[in-house]
């Protein structure tokens, strides 16, 4: 069975979110709600639920939508009059009140009209499946099954999967499969246990770590700087979490977990109610959404805002000071639980009472170790999950210091017996089962991952900012490795020593070529500290040899002999995008962040990023005619430094071809772009240099004229209007003519020249130093 189509009954918050995610696919689905009685009283829409949080979603940012054109899939309608039309739907996932009550009634409903064989799935967190069951038909409970997705469904790669007795298998893996490869989701299977796994880890973390810090007096600010990055924990901390995702959350989540776990379980040692968070909640001190939270801001007379805290003693807000513990800079988990000071103190409270819970939960919430670690890091952004974490201490390690303060050691621990929960074994990473003997971690088919390559393998070619890596069947893989992954000469010089080791593609081992790391982002860029570095010394020409050997050597791999396949996830800017441009075709995951940037950091797009765009949006076979139309689009998207906001988005931009791919796991990115990139390696041409007309002075003047009115409107500042004369300068062609015919190289040189000059000035140092101290552009 395949899903083609899909209904979503709840359109709140998280409801309506599946929704979206699932149009966002390209499935339709049908969102429905229940009949407000306001509206069966007095009239009106009676799906008026569904349709407003369908535009509410179209107005939201962060953006549920990946693109504009998917909220078109999304039909609403509501549970009196609608339901018959779930007949020929494929998959319904339910997610309506946590109240099984509500929830039966539901199911009662559903099964009258639903199709045979159709999947039904409870998005559920804390309501046990056998409970959610009772009094279902037996075809109801083969065909039903929870998946537990996390806010916002688009954005968090954890689903949460439990089947339960009766669940037919086929079903399961159908709706496992589907949300895995086209939803792009981290499928981990659970057990039908209180919270599953991420939520009842996570929330018995954050309640230790509020504990911790209360009765260990430190500050919120101490705190978050603790558990944050110290741990491989989101920068937010514990604090600061709390406030994303809402104190008045907190409770009910606290209440679900002590309706249903055993009685011996350690969350209802650890659980206490706070006076002081219930006074917050009751004044509408809920986070972020509210009056503020843990953190706050407030505006000043003079329109300042500042930043505030608040006094776990006193419950009263002061103003936020940034924490000055040692223990916050250490590198590493011992080191930091190790540091002598109150921060390493509190770490280890923190850790040796999580870490000690989460190891005591295998099998009884999952089969084995991996599924636990996968889940803290899919779910809740840790870095490393609680064994992996453990590992990092070492078992024995801390096995001795739980003895040597008369703590418990958790099952799992005395099972490692001072092992390692997971080793290397040649190219093979092993994991520990919890029968005590080791076994390999298991990849899904259509996986590959670059980590498991690296750790088999050495790299064909390697320098201190890239890697070149053997993906196997004569496909090589370009890895950038520098800070941020931020483009500079070394790796201009290994994308040069590729495209020699390749060479034809043909006669040697290797034909074609994929661009691709597993960091957050594909690249931020060009490494701004060295051209400051270089500007600052005045070393003009050197600069001029930086930006001509980028430009040569992207036009090198756009016409080499063979096919590059860029694959990136996450943001591509500035040169990351421009690498996307020359390459053959681009298999990008679908949240990549991608555009031409570098008018915010006072400079213009100097490594072909204007000169491809023109090519792309004068070839647009869309475009209105003339060339003046086609030349404004890429005007308004390099003067203004648009970022796409998903591969969709890229796609509209042009910085993605109509025929490039989108993948929705990353983890499945690189085997797509490897079989993308075998795929044309097969009868690979190189693309014909293409002949350029441009209308010179009289579009310059064109630009020129938008840019001032911009400024007369105050949506341009004076120095963008200084750089984005410059951009306009290039697209236009200069003083050239429509009957004249140009090359790339002649762009090329306008683009060289423009950067060399911006550099030359006041407002572009500014710019590139404003943002590598705040990381964000200067509107000078």
């Amino acid at each position: 069975m395949t899903i083609k189509k899909a209904a979503v009954i709840g359109a709140g918050v998280m409801g309506s979110g599946i929704a979206a995610h699932i149009a966002n696919a390209g499935i339709p689905v049908y969102l429905l709600d229940i009949v407000p009685q306001s509206v069966k009283d007095n009239g009106g829409d009676r799906s008026v639920i569904a349709k407003g949080a369908i535009e509410k979603m179209q107005k939201t940012d962060p953006a549920p939508f990946m693109h504009r054109k998917a909220a078109s899939l999304v039909t609403p309608g509501n549970i009196e009059d609608d339901l018959e039309k779930l007949a020929d739907v494929d998959w319904i996932v339910e997610a309506v009140l946590e109240n099984p009550a509500i929830k039966h009634d539901l199911y009662a409903k559903l099964e009258k009209v639903r199709k045979d064989g159709s999947i039904v799935s409870s998005n559920t967190s804390t309501i046990p499946l056998n409970i959610l069951l009772q009094g279902q038909t037996e075809r109801f409970a083969a065909d039903f099954c929870i998946t537990h997705f996390f806010n916002p469904p688009r954005y968090m790669r954890l689903l949460e999967v439990v089947k339960g007795p009766k669940t037919r298998q086929d079903a399961f893996e159908t709706v496992s499969v589907f949300c895995d490869k086209v939803l792009g989701k981290g499928v981990v299977e659970c057990k039908d246990t209180p919270g599953f796994i991420a939520n009842r880890i996570g929330t018995y973390f954050m309640a230790v770590a509020v504990n911790e810090a209360m009765d260990g007096g430190l500050t919120v600010e101490e705190a978050d700087a603790i558990t944050g990055r110290p741990m491989g924990i989101p920068k937010t901390g514990t604090f600061g979490l709390i406030d994303l995702v809402g104190l008045d959350l907190m409770p009910l989540i606290s209440k679900s977990l002590l309706a249903t776990l055993p009685a011996d379980d350690d969350y209802r040692r650890i659980h206490r109610d706070s006076p002081m968070i219930t006074k917050m909640i009751s004044e509408g001190y809920t986070g972020r959404k509210g009056k503020g939270g843990f953190y706050r801001q407030t505006k000043a007379a003079d329109g300042r805002r500042t930043k505030e805290a608040i006094d776990l003693t006193t419950g009263v807000y002061r103003a936020s000071e940034k924490a000055s513990l040692a223990s916050a800079s250490a590198k590493g988990l011992k080191a930091l639980v190790e540091t002598a000071d109150q921060g390493g103190a509190y770490a280890w409270r923190v850790l040796s009472q999580a870490l000690s819970y989460a190891a005591d939960l295998v099998p009884q919430i999952a089969e084995q170790i991996t599924a636990v670690d996968e889940a803290m890091r899919l779910g809740y952004n840790w870095k490393a999950g609680p064994f992996e974490m453990i590992d990092q201490l070492g078992t024995g390690w801390f096995a001795e210091k739980l003895k040597a303060e008369g703590k418990k050691v958790p099952h799992m621990v005395e099972v490692a017996a001072g092992r390692p929960f997971y080793k290397v074994d040649g190219a093979k990473l092993l994991f520990l089962t919890t029968s005590g003997e080791y076994a390999e971690v298991k990849r899904p088919d259509g996986v590959l991952l670059l980590t498991d390559i690296k750790r088999g393998s050495k790299p064909v070619a390697k320098n201190g900012s890239a890697s070149l890596w053997d993906i196997g069947d004569g496909v090589l893989c370009l890895e950038f490795t520098s800070k941020m992954n931020a483009l500079d000469q070394d790796i201009m010089n290994l994308i040069r020593k590729a495209i020699g080791i390749i060479g034809d593609g043909k006669s040697g081992p290797y034909k074609a070529l994929v661009v691709h790391n597993e960091a957050p982002n594909f690249s931020v860029g060009a490494n701004l500290g060295l051209a400051l570095f270089a500007i600052n010394i005045g070393l003009y020409p050197q600069i001029e040899a930086m930006i001509a050997e980028g430009q040569q050597t992207y036009k090198a791999l756009k016409y080499a002999p063979f096919p590059t396949v860029s694959a990136p996830s996450g943001m591509a800017l500035g040169g990351g995008c421009e690498i996307l441009l020359h390459s053959s075709a681009v298999q990008a995951h679908a949240e990549t962040y991608t555009g031409l940037v570098e008018v915010g950091v006072g400079v213009v797009p100097g490594w072909g990023g204007c000169k491809e765009m023109v090519v792309r949006h004068l070839a647009n076979k869309k475009r209105p005619g003339g060339p003046m139309p086609a030349l404004s689009a890429a005007f308004e998207a390099i003067s203004t430094a648009k970022v796409a906001k998903s591969a969709f988005e890229a796609k509209d931009m042009l910085i993605l071809k109509p025929t490039d791919g989108i993948t929705f796991n990353k983890d499945r990115l690189l085997a797509d772009a490897k079989a993308k990139a075998l795929e044309m390696a097969a009868d690979y041409t190189p693309p014909t240099a293409p002949e350029i007309r441009l209308p010179g002075p009289t579009a310059k003047a064109a630009f020129d004229l938008a840019v001032d009115g911009f400024a007369q409107q105050g949506k341009a500042t004076p120095y963008d209007v200084v750089v984005s004369k410059k951009v306009g300068h290039i697209l236009s062609g200069g003083n050239t003519d429509i009957t004249v015919v140009m090359n790339e190289d002649q762009l090329l040189d306008m683009e060289r020249e423009a950067f060399l000059e911006l550099t030359k000035t006041t407002g572009t140092i500014n710019r590139i130093e404003h943002m590598l101290e705040t990381g964000k552009p200067l509107r000078n």
